[in-house]
């Protein structure tokens, strides 16, 4: 019986020591690498959103800063916005200066003052401050290649705007238009459009100007106005309301024009003007003990 277990034992004794050494070797080779995985794409950069600069003509009077504290409230939610702000001053006061320095959006603050002769009821207001900027902007971007993308509009500070108009106009390729409510004696004033073109105009004043629009009612390409050097608001010759179309036939003619606002059908804009202050009971001399910062100059 034992030499007979002895016997199996030697015969299946080769073949364990192969098993173990096969074993072995194999415990011995590197591990397999994973499979490598292909390299990921980066995400495509989406592009820049073109800039948008607001210009807006200011002067000092009682609601000067309530004015300009609604407008800065809208513009700091809306990306990519510069604000050239422009007083009607020989110097720039210390409450828009103070103002710019809090208002925490990019500011660009400029002063020029309109000449006396032309601070007459009924001539065209703004005209010096509105050059002003223009004449900025093209001077910060004059050694630049173009194209250059970004939008102009005018900003008047008794305005108020829905954000989704800064949205809108972001897309502006050479001069877009939309209706502005609360304008021209109507509830509001637009561009008529068919089959997606401005085929005319719905206001309540000469509606045979060239483009019967008010200032708030546009938005320029910025690549325009650095083509239109000499593109400006006139003085001479220039008639009460028709500053917008003396401007606007510089640059682009009526079947240019892009509608926007759903083809113009949408008020994202209100020329809402602050109503005029009751000062009956302010005193002639200051006769509080502390100074409060109201408006500017000798408005205080």
């Amino acid at each position: 019986m034992k030499s007979l277990l002895l016997s199996r034992f030697l015969l299946l004794l080769p073949w364990g020591l192969i098993v173990i050494l096969l074993l072995d070797t194999d415990s011995s080779r590197a591990p397999l690498a994973p499979p490598a995985r292909p390299p990921q794409q980066a995400a495509p950069r989406r592009p820049a959103l073109p800039p948008i600069y607001a210009i807006t003509p200011t002067y000092s009077r009682p609601v000067q800063k309530a004015e300009l504290t609604r407008l800065a409230n809208t513009f700091r939610q809306v990306a990519r916005l510069h604000w050239v702000l422009v007083e009607d001053a020989a110097r720039r006061s210390e409450l828009v200066s103070r103002f710019v320095a809090r208002a925490g959006l990019p500011c660009t603050h400029l002063h020029v003052p309109t000449p006396r002769r032309y601070k007459r009821p009924g001539l065209p207001r703004a005209t010096e401050q509105r050059n002003a900027g223009l004449a900025w902007l093209r001077q910060r971007h004059q050694h630049l290649q173009p194209p250059q993308p970004g939008v102009l509009f005018f900003a008047d500070d008794d305005n108020t705007y829905s954000l989704e108009l800064f949205e809108e106009m972001r897309t502006t390729r050479k001069v877009s238009v939309w209706p502005v409510g609360l304008v021209g004696g109507r509830r509001y004033e637009r561009p008529v459009v068919e089959n997606g073109k401005v085929v005319g105009w719905y206001t309540g004043w000469r509606a045979d100007r060239p483009f019967a629009i008010d200032m708030a009612g546009f938005a320029v390409s910025l690549q325009v106005i650095l083509s239109n050097p000499k593109a400006v608001f006139k003085r001479r010759g220039s008639q009460p309301g028709m500053q917008e179309s003396d401007f606007l036939k510089q640059i682009t003619t009526v079947e240019e024009l892009e509608p926007k606002a759903n083809n113009c059908t949408k008020v994202l804009v209100w020329h809402t003007r602050t109503e005029k202050v009751n000062l009956g009971n302010e005193p002639k001399y200051h006769l509080d003990t502390v100074k409060i910062e109201l408006c500017a100059e000798s408005l205080t």
